[in-house]
Protein backbone atom coordinates (compact mmCIF):
# COMPACT_ATOMS: atom_id res chain seq x y z
CA UNK A 1 0.00 0.00 0.00
CA UNK A 2 1.39 3.43 -0.61
CA UNK A 3 2.58 5.57 1.85
CA UNK A 4 -0.10 7.90 3.31
CA UNK A 5 1.97 10.72 4.10
CA UNK A 6 3.69 10.42 0.48
CA UNK A 7 0.20 10.33 -1.35
CA UNK A 8 -1.55 13.32 0.80
CA UNK A 9 1.72 15.32 -0.07
CA UNK A 10 1.66 14.64 -3.65
CA UNK A 11 -2.19 14.99 -4.28
CA UNK A 12 -1.67 18.27 -2.55
CA UNK A 13 0.86 19.08 -5.57
CA UNK A 14 -1.59 18.04 -8.01
CA UNK A 15 -4.17 20.41 -6.52
CA UNK A 16 -1.89 23.16 -6.91
CA UNK A 17 -1.33 22.51 -10.63
CA UNK A 18 -5.03 21.45 -11.26
CA UNK A 19 -7.56 23.56 -9.30
CA UNK A 20 -7.68 26.48 -11.27
CA UNK A 21 -8.63 24.75 -14.51
CA UNK A 22 -10.74 22.07 -12.31
CA UNK A 23 -13.08 24.99 -10.80
CA UNK A 24 -12.91 27.02 -14.34
CA UNK A 25 -14.86 24.36 -16.04
CA UNK A 26 -16.71 23.32 -13.66
CA UNK A 27 -18.10 27.20 -13.23
CA UNK A 28 -18.95 26.74 -17.21
CA UNK A 29 -21.52 23.85 -16.56
CA UNK A 30 -23.34 24.85 -13.03
CA UNK A 31 -23.24 28.70 -14.04
CA UNK A 32 -21.72 29.28 -10.20
CA UNK A 33 -18.76 30.36 -8.92
CA UNK A 34 -19.51 29.37 -5.51
CA UNK A 35 -20.86 25.63 -6.28
CA UNK A 36 -17.98 25.48 -8.32
CA UNK A 37 -15.42 25.35 -5.87
CA UNK A 38 -17.46 23.30 -3.75
CA UNK A 39 -17.47 20.70 -6.41
CA UNK A 40 -13.86 20.85 -6.83
CA UNK A 41 -13.31 20.55 -2.63
CA UNK A 42 -15.14 17.74 -2.72
CA UNK A 43 -13.43 15.90 -5.62
CA UNK A 44 -10.33 16.63 -3.95
CA UNK A 45 -11.81 14.83 -0.43
CA UNK A 46 -12.92 12.01 -2.60
CA UNK A 47 -9.08 11.88 -3.87
CA UNK A 48 -7.91 11.67 -0.25
CA UNK A 49 -9.65 9.47 0.81
CA UNK A 50 -9.20 6.88 -1.76
CA UNK A 51 -5.77 7.49 -3.65
CA UNK A 52 -3.64 6.09 -0.54
CA UNK A 53 -5.01 2.87 -1.22
CA UNK A 54 -5.18 3.28 -4.98
CA UNK A 55 -2.34 5.01 -6.10
CA UNK A 56 -2.24 8.50 -7.90
CA UNK A 57 -4.22 7.77 -11.43
CA UNK A 58 -2.11 8.22 -14.36
CA UNK A 59 -4.03 11.18 -15.16
CA UNK A 60 -5.04 13.05 -12.01
CA UNK A 61 -6.46 16.04 -13.54
CA UNK A 62 -8.70 13.90 -15.38
CA UNK A 63 -9.96 11.79 -12.18
CA UNK A 64 -10.44 14.88 -10.33
CA UNK A 65 -12.81 16.42 -13.21
CA UNK A 66 -14.74 13.32 -13.43
CA UNK A 67 -15.62 13.53 -9.76
CA UNK A 68 -15.78 16.22 -9.52
CA UNK A 69 -18.85 16.51 -12.67
CA UNK A 70 -19.96 13.28 -11.43
CA UNK A 71 -21.20 15.18 -8.09
CA UNK A 72 -22.14 18.51 -10.78
CA UNK A 73 -24.88 15.73 -11.97
CA UNK A 74 -26.11 14.05 -8.81
CA UNK A 75 -26.77 17.58 -7.44
CA UNK A 76 -28.30 18.99 -10.64
CA UNK A 77 -30.97 15.70 -10.14
CA UNK A 78 -31.48 16.97 -6.59
CA UNK A 79 -31.87 20.17 -7.95
CA UNK A 80 -34.42 19.18 -10.89
CA UNK A 81 -32.84 21.39 -13.16
CA UNK A 82 -34.17 21.78 -16.85
CA UNK A 83 -33.96 18.17 -18.87
CA UNK A 84 -32.02 19.84 -21.68
CA UNK A 85 -29.29 21.11 -19.24
CA UNK A 86 -29.20 17.59 -17.25
CA UNK A 87 -28.94 15.43 -20.81
CA UNK A 88 -26.36 18.37 -22.05
CA UNK A 89 -23.61 17.09 -18.71
CA UNK A 90 -24.86 13.46 -19.24
CA UNK A 91 -23.51 13.70 -22.60
CA UNK A 92 -20.30 15.33 -21.55
CA UNK A 93 -19.61 13.15 -19.00
CA UNK A 94 -20.34 9.81 -21.68
CA UNK A 95 -17.68 11.71 -23.75
CA UNK A 96 -13.76 10.83 -23.95
CA UNK A 97 -11.52 12.54 -21.72
CA UNK A 98 -9.85 14.59 -24.62
CA UNK A 99 -13.21 16.88 -25.41
CA UNK A 100 -12.18 18.22 -22.00
CA UNK A 101 -9.80 20.40 -24.32
CA UNK A 102 -12.12 21.61 -27.15
CA UNK A 103 -11.80 25.50 -27.21
CA UNK A 104 -15.59 27.01 -26.52
CA UNK A 105 -16.50 29.25 -29.47
CA UNK A 106 -14.93 33.41 -28.36
CA UNK A 107 -12.05 34.71 -29.36
CA UNK A 108 -10.06 33.04 -26.42
CA UNK A 109 -10.98 29.21 -25.99
CA UNK A 110 -9.66 29.81 -22.21
CA UNK A 111 -11.49 28.72 -18.97
CA UNK A 112 -9.25 29.68 -17.04
CA UNK A 113 -8.82 33.26 -18.10
CA UNK A 114 -12.50 33.49 -18.82
CA UNK A 115 -13.03 32.67 -14.92
CA UNK A 116 -11.19 35.45 -14.21
CA UNK A 117 -12.95 37.82 -16.08
CA UNK A 118 -16.34 36.89 -14.95
CA UNK A 119 -14.85 37.07 -11.66
CA UNK A 120 -14.28 40.95 -12.60
CA UNK A 121 -17.71 41.66 -12.61
CA UNK A 122 -19.11 45.20 -12.33
CA UNK A 123 -21.42 43.55 -9.96
CA UNK A 124 -18.22 43.72 -7.78
CA UNK A 125 -15.91 46.03 -5.88
CA UNK A 126 -12.36 45.98 -7.19
CA UNK A 127 -11.03 44.22 -4.22
CA UNK A 128 -13.84 41.35 -4.02
CA UNK A 129 -12.69 40.36 -7.73
CA UNK A 130 -9.37 40.65 -6.84
CA UNK A 131 -9.47 38.15 -3.50
CA UNK A 132 -12.27 35.98 -5.39
CA UNK A 133 -10.12 35.01 -7.91
CA UNK A 134 -7.39 34.68 -6.09
CA UNK A 135 -8.87 32.22 -3.80
CA UNK A 136 -10.58 30.25 -6.89
CA UNK A 137 -7.67 30.32 -9.16
CA UNK A 138 -4.70 31.46 -7.62
CA UNK A 139 -4.95 28.41 -5.07
CA UNK A 140 -4.41 30.93 -2.15
CA UNK A 141 -6.18 30.25 1.63
CA UNK A 142 -7.40 33.06 3.33
CA UNK A 143 -4.95 33.68 5.48
CA UNK A 144 -2.32 33.85 2.45
CA UNK A 145 -4.73 36.43 0.66
CA UNK A 146 -5.03 38.59 4.04
CA UNK A 147 -1.70 38.82 4.11
CA UNK A 148 -0.77 40.11 0.99
CA UNK A 149 -3.61 42.94 0.76
CA UNK A 150 -1.95 43.74 4.37
CA UNK A 151 -5.95 43.06 6.00
CA UNK A 152 -7.09 40.96 8.71
CA UNK A 153 -7.98 37.44 7.36
CA UNK A 154 -11.71 38.31 8.51
CA UNK A 155 -11.82 40.89 6.46
CA UNK A 156 -11.00 38.39 3.41
CA UNK A 157 -13.35 35.60 4.32
CA UNK A 158 -16.55 37.99 4.40
CA UNK A 159 -15.39 39.61 0.83
CA UNK A 160 -15.13 36.16 -0.86
CA UNK A 161 -18.25 35.31 0.80
CA UNK A 162 -20.12 38.58 -0.37
CA UNK A 163 -18.56 37.81 -4.17
CA UNK A 164 -19.98 34.54 -4.37
CA UNK A 165 -23.16 35.79 -3.04
CA UNK A 166 -23.16 38.73 -5.49
CA UNK A 167 -22.37 36.76 -8.76
CA UNK A 168 -25.10 34.06 -7.77
CA UNK A 169 -27.54 36.39 -7.26
CA UNK A 170 -26.89 38.86 -10.26
CA UNK A 171 -26.90 36.05 -12.69
CA UNK A 172 -23.43 36.43 -14.45
CA UNK A 173 -23.37 34.73 -17.63
CA UNK A 174 -20.52 32.56 -18.26
CA UNK A 175 -19.18 34.13 -20.84
CA UNK A 176 -16.02 36.61 -22.42
CA UNK A 177 -17.56 39.68 -21.70
CA UNK A 178 -16.70 42.16 -25.05
CA UNK A 179 -16.15 45.58 -26.24
CA UNK A 180 -16.33 48.18 -23.63
CA UNK A 181 -17.43 45.80 -20.61
CA UNK A 182 -14.33 44.06 -21.18
CA UNK A 183 -12.16 46.91 -21.21
CA UNK A 184 -14.15 47.77 -18.00
CA UNK A 185 -12.96 44.83 -16.19
CA UNK A 186 -9.25 44.57 -17.70
CA UNK A 187 -7.85 46.84 -14.61
CA UNK A 188 -8.84 43.81 -12.15
CA UNK A 189 -7.96 41.37 -14.03
CA UNK A 190 -4.88 42.51 -14.36
CA UNK A 191 -4.44 43.01 -10.44
CA UNK A 192 -5.51 39.58 -10.47
CA UNK A 193 -3.02 38.09 -12.43
CA UNK A 194 -0.30 40.13 -10.88
CA UNK A 195 -1.22 38.68 -7.70
CA UNK A 196 -1.04 35.33 -9.07
CA UNK A 197 2.66 35.89 -10.08
CA UNK A 198 3.75 37.43 -6.74
CA UNK A 199 2.66 34.83 -4.40
CA UNK A 200 4.87 32.45 -6.85
CA UNK A 201 7.71 34.39 -7.26
CA UNK A 202 7.51 34.94 -2.99
CA UNK A 203 5.40 32.62 -1.37
CA UNK A 204 3.77 34.20 1.70
CA UNK A 205 4.34 30.87 3.65
CA UNK A 206 4.97 27.22 3.79
CA UNK A 207 8.01 25.42 3.44
CA UNK A 208 9.01 26.91 0.16
CA UNK A 209 10.22 30.35 -1.02
CA UNK A 210 9.01 29.57 -4.45
CA UNK A 211 5.99 28.72 -6.21
CA UNK A 212 6.94 28.38 -9.74
CA UNK A 213 3.55 26.42 -11.24
CA UNK A 214 1.74 29.96 -10.22
CA UNK A 215 4.00 32.02 -12.03
CA UNK A 216 3.90 30.09 -15.30
CA UNK A 217 -0.12 30.17 -15.28
CA UNK A 218 0.35 33.94 -14.32
CA UNK A 219 2.51 34.46 -17.74
CA UNK A 220 0.22 32.16 -19.65
CA UNK A 221 -2.50 34.12 -18.59
CA UNK A 222 -0.71 37.28 -19.33
CA UNK A 223 0.28 36.09 -22.88
CA UNK A 224 -3.35 35.12 -23.78
CA UNK A 225 -4.75 38.50 -22.71
CA UNK A 226 -2.09 39.96 -24.81
CA UNK A 227 -3.18 38.35 -27.98
CA UNK A 228 -6.66 39.05 -26.74
CA UNK A 229 -5.88 42.59 -26.70
CA UNK A 230 -2.93 43.43 -28.85
CA UNK A 231 -3.17 47.61 -28.53
CA UNK A 232 -3.81 47.60 -24.04
CA UNK A 233 -0.19 48.80 -23.12
CA UNK A 234 -0.75 47.79 -19.27
CA UNK A 235 -1.06 44.29 -20.66
CA UNK A 236 2.00 44.55 -22.15
CA UNK A 237 3.37 46.72 -19.40
CA UNK A 238 2.24 43.19 -16.94
CA UNK A 239 3.52 40.68 -19.29
CA UNK A 240 6.79 42.71 -19.32
CA UNK A 241 7.25 42.77 -15.43
CA UNK A 242 6.51 38.85 -14.83
CA UNK A 243 8.77 37.97 -17.47
CA UNK A 244 11.37 40.09 -16.32
CA UNK A 245 11.16 39.39 -12.72
CA UNK A 246 10.31 35.28 -14.04
CA UNK A 247 13.74 35.82 -15.87
CA UNK A 248 15.23 35.42 -12.37
CA UNK A 249 13.52 32.55 -10.43
CA UNK A 250 15.72 29.41 -10.87
CA UNK A 251 18.45 31.51 -9.54
CA UNK A 252 16.18 32.81 -6.56
CA UNK A 253 16.96 30.03 -4.68
CA UNK A 254 19.86 27.36 -4.00
CA UNK A 255 19.90 23.77 -4.73
CA UNK A 256 18.37 22.89 -1.32
CA UNK A 257 15.71 26.07 -1.68
CA UNK A 258 17.98 28.36 0.80
CA UNK A 259 16.69 32.23 -0.56
CA UNK A 260 19.62 33.58 -2.99
CA UNK A 261 19.38 37.71 -2.71
CA UNK A 262 18.86 39.62 -5.85
CA UNK A 263 22.37 40.98 -5.57
CA UNK A 264 24.15 37.38 -4.98
CA UNK A 265 22.73 36.02 -8.07
CA UNK A 266 24.05 34.06 -10.65
CA UNK A 267 23.19 36.29 -13.28
CA UNK A 268 24.52 34.14 -16.76
CA UNK A 269 22.18 31.85 -15.34
CA UNK A 270 19.04 33.62 -15.35
CA UNK A 271 16.58 33.25 -18.27
CA UNK A 272 17.99 35.30 -21.43
CA UNK A 273 15.14 33.74 -23.75
CA UNK A 274 12.55 35.31 -20.94
CA UNK A 275 14.92 38.71 -20.57
CA UNK A 276 14.38 38.89 -24.27
CA UNK A 277 10.91 38.70 -24.26
CA UNK A 278 9.96 41.22 -21.07
CA UNK A 279 11.95 43.61 -23.09
CA UNK A 280 10.01 43.03 -26.24
CA UNK A 281 6.62 43.73 -24.15
CA UNK A 282 7.90 46.52 -22.39
CA UNK A 283 9.14 48.35 -25.59
CA UNK A 284 5.58 47.76 -26.98
CA UNK A 285 3.98 48.76 -24.04
CA UNK A 286 5.78 52.18 -23.94
CA UNK A 287 5.23 52.18 -28.04
CA UNK A 288 1.22 52.00 -27.13
CA UNK A 289 1.00 54.98 -24.84
CA UNK A 290 3.74 57.82 -23.82
CA UNK A 291 1.89 57.66 -20.41
CA UNK A 292 3.27 55.36 -18.44
CA UNK A 293 0.78 53.02 -16.42
CA UNK A 294 1.72 51.34 -13.54
CA UNK A 295 2.92 48.11 -14.64
CA UNK A 296 4.95 49.65 -17.61
CA UNK A 297 6.52 51.60 -14.92
CA UNK A 298 7.40 48.65 -12.81
CA UNK A 299 8.69 46.98 -15.26
CA UNK A 300 10.69 49.47 -16.42
CA UNK A 301 12.27 48.83 -12.77
CA UNK A 302 12.72 45.10 -13.53
CA UNK A 303 14.74 46.01 -16.72
CA UNK A 304 16.91 47.88 -14.72
CA UNK A 305 18.59 45.03 -13.31
CA UNK A 306 17.88 42.71 -16.29
CA UNK A 307 20.27 45.23 -18.42
CA UNK A 308 22.87 45.43 -15.51
CA UNK A 309 25.28 42.41 -16.77
CA UNK A 310 26.72 43.16 -13.02
CA UNK A 311 24.25 44.45 -9.45
CA UNK A 312 27.32 46.97 -9.29
CA UNK A 313 25.88 48.68 -12.66
CA UNK A 314 22.80 49.05 -11.52
CA UNK A 315 20.80 52.26 -12.25
CA UNK A 316 19.41 52.48 -8.59
CA UNK A 317 18.45 56.38 -9.11
CA UNK A 318 16.27 55.76 -11.71
CA UNK A 319 14.71 52.69 -9.69
CA UNK A 320 14.19 54.78 -7.11
CA UNK A 321 13.14 57.74 -9.59
CA UNK A 322 10.44 54.92 -11.31
CA UNK A 323 8.95 54.03 -7.80
CA UNK A 324 8.42 57.74 -7.03
CA UNK A 325 6.48 57.76 -10.48
CA UNK A 326 4.98 55.24 -9.29
CA UNK A 327 3.58 56.43 -6.10
CA UNK A 328 2.35 59.50 -7.81
CA UNK A 329 0.00 57.34 -9.75
CA UNK A 330 -0.93 55.09 -7.02
CA UNK A 331 -0.05 56.28 -3.36
CA UNK A 332 1.27 53.66 -1.63
CA UNK A 333 3.51 52.69 1.76
CA UNK A 334 5.04 49.64 0.12
CA UNK A 335 5.94 52.00 -2.97
CA UNK A 336 7.51 54.18 -0.73
CA UNK A 337 9.21 51.32 0.78
CA UNK A 338 10.54 50.28 -1.92
CA UNK A 339 11.90 53.39 -3.20
CA UNK A 340 13.67 53.57 -0.11
CA UNK A 341 15.76 50.72 -0.64
CA UNK A 342 16.68 52.22 -3.93
CA UNK A 343 17.53 55.48 -2.80
CA UNK A 344 19.71 53.75 0.09
CA UNK A 345 21.65 51.77 -2.69
CA UNK A 346 22.09 55.00 -4.87
CA UNK A 347 22.85 57.71 -2.09
CA UNK A 348 23.74 55.82 0.44
CA UNK A 349 21.73 53.27 4.01
CA UNK A 350 21.04 56.96 5.89
CA UNK A 351 19.20 58.37 3.37
CA UNK A 352 17.15 55.43 2.49
CA UNK A 353 16.21 55.21 6.76
CA UNK A 354 14.91 58.47 6.43
CA UNK A 355 12.48 57.81 4.43
CA UNK A 356 11.93 54.43 5.94
CA UNK A 357 11.71 55.93 9.35
CA UNK A 358 8.86 58.37 8.13
CA UNK A 359 6.14 55.49 6.83
CA UNK A 360 7.07 53.45 9.74
CA UNK A 361 3.99 54.16 11.51
CA UNK A 362 2.06 53.50 8.35
CA UNK A 363 -0.82 51.44 9.62
CA UNK A 364 -0.45 49.35 6.27
CA UNK A 365 2.97 48.11 7.11
CA UNK A 366 2.10 46.97 10.76
CA UNK A 367 2.52 43.32 10.23
CA UNK A 368 4.86 43.60 6.82
CA UNK A 369 7.93 42.05 7.06
CA UNK A 370 9.79 43.47 4.53
CA UNK A 371 9.96 46.94 6.40
CA UNK A 372 11.78 46.45 9.49
CA UNK A 373 13.87 44.02 7.30
CA UNK A 374 14.95 46.63 5.32
CA UNK A 375 15.80 48.60 8.07
CA UNK A 376 17.73 46.02 9.66
CA UNK A 377 19.69 45.64 6.72
CA UNK A 378 19.92 49.95 6.45
CA UNK A 379 20.96 49.49 10.00
CA UNK A 380 23.68 47.20 10.07
CA UNK A 381 25.26 48.98 7.05
CA UNK A 382 25.62 52.21 9.56
CA UNK A 383 27.03 49.82 12.12
CA UNK A 384 23.85 49.84 14.23
CA UNK A 385 24.30 46.18 14.70
CA UNK A 386 22.02 45.86 18.07
CA UNK A 387 19.37 47.85 16.29
CA UNK A 388 19.64 45.71 13.39
CA UNK A 389 19.66 42.65 15.02
CA UNK A 390 16.03 43.25 16.79
CA UNK A 391 14.73 44.53 13.33
CA UNK A 392 15.83 41.28 11.72
CA UNK A 393 14.04 39.37 14.41
CA UNK A 394 11.21 41.08 14.69
CA UNK A 395 10.82 40.21 10.61
CA UNK A 396 11.06 36.48 11.02
CA UNK A 397 8.18 36.98 13.89
CA UNK A 398 6.43 38.50 11.11
CA UNK A 399 6.51 35.71 8.26
CA UNK A 400 5.27 32.93 7.51
CA UNK A 401 7.29 31.68 5.15
CA UNK A 402 9.72 29.34 6.34
CA UNK A 403 12.63 29.43 3.99
CA UNK A 404 12.20 33.60 4.54
CA UNK A 405 12.30 33.20 9.03
CA UNK A 406 15.67 30.92 8.63
CA UNK A 407 17.07 33.48 6.50
CA UNK A 408 16.38 36.69 8.43
CA UNK A 409 17.34 34.60 11.71
CA UNK A 410 20.62 34.17 10.05
CA UNK A 411 21.13 37.71 9.38
CA UNK A 412 20.04 38.21 13.28
CA UNK A 413 22.93 36.27 14.18
CA UNK A 414 25.67 37.77 12.04
CA UNK A 415 24.93 41.30 13.70
CA UNK A 416 24.58 39.78 17.14
CA UNK A 417 28.32 38.97 15.93
CA UNK A 418 29.09 42.64 15.33
CA UNK A 419 29.89 42.03 11.22
CA UNK A 420 27.20 43.51 8.06
CA UNK A 421 25.32 40.39 6.59
CA UNK A 422 25.78 39.85 2.80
Amino acid sequence: MPDATETHRAIRAVWTLEAATLIARLARMVRDVGRAEELAQDALVVALETWPESGIPTNPGAWLMTAAKNRALNALQRDRMLERKHEQLTHEQEAAMPDLDDKLDDDVGDDVLRLVFISCHPVLTSEACVVLTLRMLGGLATDEIARAFLVPESTIAQRIVRAKKSLADAGVPFELPRGEDRRARVASVLEVIYFIFNEGYSATSGADLLRPAMCEEAIRLGRVLATLMPDDADVHGLCATMELHGSRLATRVTPTGEPILLLEQDRARWDHALIASGLAALARAEQLSPQRGPYTLLASVSACHARALDPLATDWARIASLYGAMYSLRPSPVLELNRAVAIAMAEGPAAGLTIIDAIAEAPALARYHLLPAARADMLAKLGRFDEARADFERAASLTRNERERTLLLERAATCARGEIPR
